[in-house]
């Protein structure tokens, strides 16, 4: 990147963010939600969860009706419609063998999302979760463009019958924030307790005696687009 366009970044972080904290001073869309949970957050801890790809069964939607419900989404699938997680199909081109899992924000260590954004409305907690301020967010979709994954929505329409506990808003960037409240409060995410097949383990990466570590050093798994070195949260067993 060119010194020009760096300076520019800069500006364009430096300006906007100072625009959005004069919009609403001092308040973040998780302060006003949840009681600033950032400041219960600690880096000792990374939340992520294994997904048994052999256990999520092909047409079983149980974590994406779990997220909708928890999250308010109405649960289209239209490409206008939010989705915070989603199911996908990957075939194996040279056996036919076709695959079904969930798709969802990945919660990178270190991620583009956050790079990109020039009102620093995506950020990353301390342990680990990606979010987005939506006081912050101003709409321009560089988020949505720099994740791999597709894992960010844009929420096009007016909303009503919102969670309160899940402020929402027209002309903003949202994605899976793992269900943070509930993780707050000592609680795992919708999509884990909703899903019969039990596919999905969360849990503290951090802790190796943690269930989540244990299962990870035992069996093979895999991060979608290891490639690409962004050390994510969510990883595939199975894949």
């Amino acid at each position: 990147m060119s010194d020009l366009n760096t300076q520019r970044r800069q500006f364009l972080k430096t300006t906007l963010g100072a625009a959005a904290v004069a919009i609403a001073p001092g308040m973040l869309l998780f302060d006003v939600a949840h009681g600033n949970p950032q400041a219960a957050a600690s880096g000792k801890v990374r939340w992520g969860m294994l997904v048994d790809i052999n256990q999520c069964k092909d047409g079983c939607n149980d974590c994406v009706t779990a997220c909708n419900k928890e999250n308010g989404l109405s649960g289209g699938t239209k490409s206008t419609d939010p989705q915070w997680i989603r199911k996908i199909s990957i075939k194996d081109v040279s056996t036919g063998h076709e695959q079904s899992l969930p798709m969802m924000c990945q919660h990178c260590e270190h991620p583009p999302c956050v790079d990109v954004c020039p009102t620093q409305a995506s950020f990353k907690r301390a342990d680990g979760i990606v979010l987005v301020d939506r006081h912050r967010c101003i709409g321009c979709r560089y988020c949505m463009m720099a994740c791999p994954y597709k894992a960010r929505s844009f929420v096009h329409e007016p909303l009503e019958n919102q969670n309160p506990d899940v402020p929402r808003g027209k002309g903003t960037v949202e994605a899976c924030n793992m269900c943070v409240l509930r993780i707050d409060n000592g609680l795992q995410p919708a999509c884990v307790e909703g899903c019969q097949n039990k596919a999905i383990l969360f849990g503290d990466l951090n802790d190796a005696n943690s269930e989540i570590a244990k299962k990870i050093q035992s069996v093979a798994s895999v991060q979608v687009r290891a490639d690409l070195q962004l050390n994510t949260g969510i990883r595939y067993q199975g894949l």
